[in-house]
């Protein structure tokens, strides 16, 4: 991602030109806030030598890119600006904690933000593009890889563990009677709402997150993709100071009401009112998935068994497939599960509470890898990978050099 960088307050009084490139400019409170954020996102020292010299340089080759590509009519429409705006602003927000930790690093409001970094960001999408160009077309030989091994084998290090994993899920539902108990309760809350009856006040007595009920059921100020599906679906098709019918999602009952739309932001607070489960609703989906479990064990595919019982939708058309990964970044929910597993091996029913799905699952180890030297045989997908990022990292940086002595730059640090 193309970082973008602050504009001085109106506090500075003093600032200074650190680099020209073209007919642009680095200042000095730019390159700062660009150093604190690399320590920020790095966890580095901020004592490290050439530091900010070497932030500086990766700001200057930015710009240099972006000159190359506006000299070369590259060009980006405003919706893509938006959009790229939008993430960045929402991705820095999450990495500084709120909204209000961002204005204040910046010291300034966020409509501000997003005004004075809007040209910043069609600028980097410019540069972005011309990559894009410039490199989509290297390709590498299988001779290249060979060469690229033979060179680089003995420092390319071990590759790690790896596992293949399949699993089949089944989800804990309520019985009826639990859900009618809870249905009834929800409605008849709706009921005191329509009455008159202060929301936050029953959200503080009622609701069972309590992680917002204390603040009458209050959730802030949030973008889509934060919600379970169909409280998102529900929460954005309300007006300002609409309030829903009952909406079920996997945590329960909700009502909620929407206090203010900002942008692609919602601001809304609910009830929730949870479904409980009972000793024999967890009993039923252990029995279901033994019963699969020792199916498979015989010898069915896991696979036919995943497609037909389980309830993950991501995985069970593709027969439950969690795909390949290193050991040690196996999603933390499966991680306890599949630690202990031979290849081949079933686990035992585990309950997992996955976002939007709560419900038991089993998980089959395909194939477990251990940590090895690398070979051409065993791992040309991963060593043709690295000598392709090394091939490209020798052009990008060669472009680089040409740019630099057809395009006129200066630091002054």
């Amino acid at each position: 991602m193309w970082a973008f960088v602050a504009a001085s307050s109106p506090s500075q009084t003093l600032d200074r030109v650190v680099a020209v490139v073209d007919d642009d400019i680095i200042l000095e409170s730019e390159l700062n806030a660009q150093v604190q954020f690399f320590i920020f996102n790095n966890r580095v020292d901020p004592e490290t030598p050439e530091l900010k010299e070497q932030v500086l340089q990766s700001m200057i080759n930015e710009k240099l890119i972006v000159a190359k590509a506006i000299e070369d009519s590259v060009t980006v429409n405003d919706e893509e600006v938006q959009q790229r705006l939008e993430a960045v602003i929402q991705q820095r927000v999450q990495q500084v904690g709120s909204e209000a930790r961002l204005e204040e690093f910046y010291g300034m409001p966020l409509s501000r933000i997003k005004r004075e970094f809007r040209d910043e960001m069609k600028k980097n999408l410019l540069a972005e593009k011309l990559q894009q160009q410039r490199f989509a077309g290297i390709k590498i030989t299988r001779r290249e890889v060979e060469e690229f091994f033979q060179t680089f084998r003995d420092s390319l290090g071990q590759v790690p563990e790896e596992v293949e994993l399949t699993h089949i899920a089944i989800k804990l539902k309520p019985g009826t009677d639990a859900k009618a108990i809870a249905q009834t309760k929800a409605q008849s809350l709706l009921d005191s709402l329509r009455g008159g009856v202060d929301f936050a006040k029953l959200a503080q007595r009622h609701s069972d997150d309590r992680g917002s009920a204390a603040s009458g059921g209050d959730l802030g100020l949030v973008r889509r993709g934060q919600f379970v599906k169909e409280f998102e679906t529900a929460v954005f098709a309300l007006d300002e100071n609409e309030r829903s019918g009952i909406v079920e999602s996997a945590f329960g009952l909700h009502i909620i009401e929407l206090l203010e739309r900002r942008g692609d932001a919602v601001h809304p607070r609910h009830i929730l009112i949870r479904i409980d489960r009972s000793q024999a609703d967890h009993d039923s989906v252990v029995a279901l998935l033994n019963t699969v479990r020792s199916r498979a064990l015989a010898g069915e595919s896991f696979e036919k068994l995943a497609k037909q019982y389980s309830e993950y939708k991501e995985t069970a058309s593709i027969g439950g497939s969690l795909g390949r990964t290193e050991l040690k970044n196996v999603d933390k929910n499966f991680y306890p599960i599949v630690v202990g597993l031979k290849e081949e091996e079933i686990s035992e029913p585990a309950r997992l509470s996955l976002p939007g799905f709560d419900g038991y699952h089993i998980v089959l180890m395909k194939k477990r890898d251990p940590e090895h030297p690398p070979s051409l045989e065993g791992d040309y997908q991963r060593i043709e990978a690295m000598a392709m990022n090394y091939k490209q990292s020798n052009e990008y940086v060669a472009w680089l050099e040409e740019l630099k002595s057809n395009i006129y730059w200066e630091s002054r640090l």
